[in-house]
C-alpha cells in the first residue's frame, strides 16, 4: 500500500514535490549562517525582506493545508470499506508527512541568519524572463544547474 501511495505523491507537480523536499531538507542543516544566492536586482534589506515573507506566506499556505489533511483524515477511514489496500489514506498520511516535515522546514528556516549573495547566473536569468527571450531559457538553465549542481532544474523550471 505504500508503495502505491509513494506513486500517487509522485505525480504532484514536480516544482511542488521539489520545494517540499528542500523545505524538509532544511532540517539536517547545521550552520547558523545560510547563503542564499540571488540576482542582485534588489539590495539586501529587499532581498531579505521578500525571503522572509515568502517563508511566512509558506509556512502560513502548510498550516492551511494540514488542517485541510486533518479533515479529510477521518473520511479516508470510510475507503477501508472499499475492497484492496486503502490507496486513499496511504496518500493522505504521505501528503500530511510531506507537509508536517517541510512546516518544521520552514520554521527552521526563520529561525536562521541569512547572507545574501548576488550570482551572475541567476541575474542573466531574471534579465532572460523579463525579457521573454525563451530560446535562451535552456542554456543559462544548464549553467545554473552546472555552478550549484541541480542537474534537473531544467526539468522543473521549464517544459
Amino acid at each position: 500500500m505504500w508503495e502505491l501511495a509513494k506513486k500517487k505523491l509522485m505525480l504532484l507537480p514536480q516544482k511542488i514535490l521539489c520545494q517540499e523536499q528542500a523545505f524538509s531538507r532544511t532540517l539536517n542543516l547545521k550552520e547558523k549562517k545560510i547563503k542564499i544566492f540571488h540576482s542582485g536586482q534588489l539590495d539586501e534589506k529587499k532581498a531579505k525582506f521578500r525571503f522572509r515573507f515568502f517563508l511566512r506566506k509558506q509556512k502560513t499556505k502548510h498550516v492551511l493545508f494540514l488542517i485541510g489533511e486533518t479533515l479529510l483524515l477521518p473520511l479516508s477511514g470510510l475507503a477501508a470499506f472499499l475492497p484492496g489496500p486503502n490507496v486513499f489514506f496511504g496518500v493522505l498520511a504521505l501528503v500530511m508527512i510531506t507537509h508536517w516535515q517541510a512546516l518544521r522546514g520552514i520554521n527552521r528556516l526563520l529561525k536562521k541568519e541569512y547572507e545574501f549573495i548576488p550570482d551572475s547566473f541567476l541575474a542573466q536569468w531574471e534579465e532572460v524572463l523579463e525579457a521573454k527571450k525563451e530560446k535562451n531559457f535552456l542554456p543559462i538553465l544548464k549553467k545554473i544547474e552546472k555552478e550549484y549542481s541541480l542537474p534537473s532544474l531544467h526539468k522543473i523550471l521549464w517544459k
